[in-house]
């Protein structure tokens, strides 16, 4: 069974920068696509990011387009999400998720990302 462990996270000031990354395990489809999502206390859970394995084409929410970076590494299967100019509406879980065709099966444990002002 595919498996996903996130890792990276912390508590940074605003305007720092932290990057995360997700180890994926198992036998992943190579046409899956791997995600970051984001869920702050009280909200929905957010797309963040996104990058078809194969291949690597990405996908942004807009609200961090521009400052976040997600990449893929085949060698080692990791996914990483390098988040520039972090600002406080950013605080959040973030979850790395893998599927196929927008219905993502397996999730990571999350981990915690928080900016303070």
């Amino acid at each position: 069974q595919v498996q996903l462990a996130e890792s990276g996270g912390g508590l940074v000031q605003a305007g720092d920068s932290l990057r995360l990354s997700c180890v994926v395990t198992g036998p992943l489809d190579s046409s899956s696509a791997i995600a970051w999502w984001r869920q702050a206390p009280g909200k929905g859970r957010q797309f963040v990011a996104s990058i078809i394995w194969s291949g690597g084409s990405t996908n942004y929410a807009n609200s961090v387009k521009g400052r976040f970076t997600i990449s893929r590494d085949t060698a080692t299967n990791t996914v990483s999400l390098q988040m520039n100019s972090l600002k406080p509406e950013d605080t959040a879980n973030y979850y790395c998720g893998a599927g196929i065709n927008g219905f993502y099966g397996y999730w990571g444990q999350g981990t915690q990302v928080t900016v303070s002002s």
